[in-house]
């Protein structure tokens, strides 16, 4: 167990843990961390094992790529034995963490936020989407971790060609939902893989997360048909999704069941 806090107290091996931890359900290569953060090969290589020797994270090789994944059981071993074998298991320290009332599933409406890295394509797809899927039941936002100054133009017309509303959709930075004056948030989904890869403290609140992995259409390159495919794919991908997520029933889910459902939707 102590090789476990041990593989945790160094902040690059705490950053690879916690990327891996985003990705989830999704496996992790090396080539999504090294996309992320300034690291040489061999370096990362010995930072993957000091993980895995932890038991911190599981790999499997699929023809020549290595896919990494969290270790669920050892992870829960690990808060188990803080508790337990640090802290004793007082009621006091740790009640307040798994009051399920502390997300409030119970509120209507649910405030979703879909991140991506340009907030001009994916995520105003997303927020298009879900507003007119979830029929009042869901306030739909997005965000970007580096927003463009406007959005995409292919996905304008592509929305306004399906019948969506675009007069409110404009990329906003992440900011706007961080801090005192912002919307309480009890869904957040990153549908791009650089989003998720970004650093980005806990969310006030604690909303249920999960990684909806999308393509960027507006980095298609090849005749304006090609990138218009491309735009079409990513908005079918999340419109499948979102239609799934729309259908659930959060008030009558506990939050493992609903973050099991979430990550089931993030495959689909």
């Amino acid at each position: 167990m102590l090789k476990a806090f041990a593989a945790l107290s160094h902040p690059s091996r705490l950053d690879i843990f916690r990327l891996i931890m985003r990705r989830m359900p999704h496996v992790t290569r090396p080539s999504h961390i090294l996309a992320a953060y300034r690291l040489k090969a061999n370096t990362l290589s010995g930072y993957l094992t000091e993980l895995l020797e932890a038991k911190l994270i599981t790999v499997h090789r699929e023809g020549r790529a290595l896919n990494y994944r969290a270790n669920m059981p050892q992870i829960a071993s690990v808060l188990q034995f803080f508790w337990t074998g640090c802290c004793f298991g007082r009621p006091d320290l740790f009640t307040p963490l798994l009051n399920t009332e502390y997300i409030s599933m119970t509120a209507r409406p649910y405030h979703v936020l879909f991140i991506c890295t340009g907030n001009s394509a994916r995520s105003l797809f997303a927020e298009a989407i879900l507003t007119q899927e979830g029929e009042g039941r869901f306030i739909a936002h997005s965000a970007g971790t580096a927003p463009a100054e406007t959005p995409n133009a292919m996905a304008v017309d592509l929305l306004r060609r399906n019948g969506y509303s675009v007069d409110s959709l404009n990329p906003k930075p992440l900011s706007v939902f961080q801090g005192p004056e912002a919307p309480h948030l009890d869904f957040v989904f990153t549908v791009c893989d650089r989003a998720a890869a970004e650093p980005c403290d806990p969310w006030e609140g604690g909303p249920l997360t999960s990684h909806w992995p999308v393509a960027d259409p507006v980095k298609a390159e090849g005749t304006e048909a090609a990138r218009r495919l491309a735009f079409a794919k990513a908005f079918e991908e999340l419109d499948r999704r979102i239609k799934l997520f729309a259908a659930l029933a959060p008030e009558s889910l506990d939050r493992a069941s609903l973050q099991a459902r979430l990550d089931d939707i993030s495959i689909a």
